[in-house]
């Protein structure tokens, strides 16, 4: 575990461990949030072991623009002007996605649809994304050009942490890669609105 205080050089040292296969800690524009690469599989499971998350919860990805989400969801006119109306920011939308022949090869040629973590699908081959809206964070996902599996820092069913001294007690205890980049302690704000596209009517599951 390394704690490492947010700064630009810091984004080269969360793309070399979320690269190799390991978690980093994030503030953002919601929570801290867990990250890793969603094209890893292996890397996906670490945070479900970090966060004794059950695997029947899939996890939301970040990605860095409507282009990148259109890899991997389908996303009709409706649903995009929705989209660009609220992204970036603290809406994650769930939608139907394009990721039904899954595999994990480490091909480039591959499409990212092709390579993405079982984690992250959820039941009815749908998927929840973000365009989160904080600087750091959107130049990170610039910068690796991956999607990213997320989540709240927290031990699942536990309050999420908003200080970092309690997610280096408690999270950083685990023994697998991890970064935190320590922004200090976020104020006690609400993980994002969650809202499912897929049906004919907008559906809110979380506010």
């Amino acid at each position: 575990m390394k704690n490492v205080k947010l700064q630009k050089k810091s984004i080269s040292e969360v793309v070399e461990i979320l690269n190799n296969g390991g978690v980093a800690v994030c503030p953002t524009d919601t929570v801290f949030g867990f990250l890793a690469d969603a094209t890893n599989k292996k890397a996906v499971e670490k945070i479900f072991k970090i966060k004794k998350r059950p695997r029947s919860k899939p996890l939301a990805v970040f990605v860095k623009d409507i282009k990148m989400a259109k890899e991997l969801a389908k996303i009709d006119e409706r649903q995009e002007k929705i989209l660009r109306e609220y992204w970036p920011g603290k809406h994650t939308f769930i939608l139907k996605s394009k990721c039904q022949n899954l595999n994990f090869k480490s091909d480039p040629k591959v499409k990212i649809k092709n390579k993405i973590s079982k984690l992250v699908i959820g039941k009815g081959n749908t998927i929840g994304i973000r365009i989160p809206k904080y600087k750091f964070l959107n130049n990170l996902l610039k910068k690796i050009n991956k999607p990213l599996a997320q989540t709240s820092v927290n031990i699942s069913g536990q309050p999420v942490l908003t200080k970092i001294s309690a997610i280096i007690k408690i999270i950083a205890r685990s023994e697998r890669a991890m970064l935190i980049i320590d922004e200090g302690d976020l104020p006690k704000n609400a993980p994002s609105t969650i809202i499912d596209l897929t049906g004919n009517n907008i559906k809110i599951i979380r506010k």
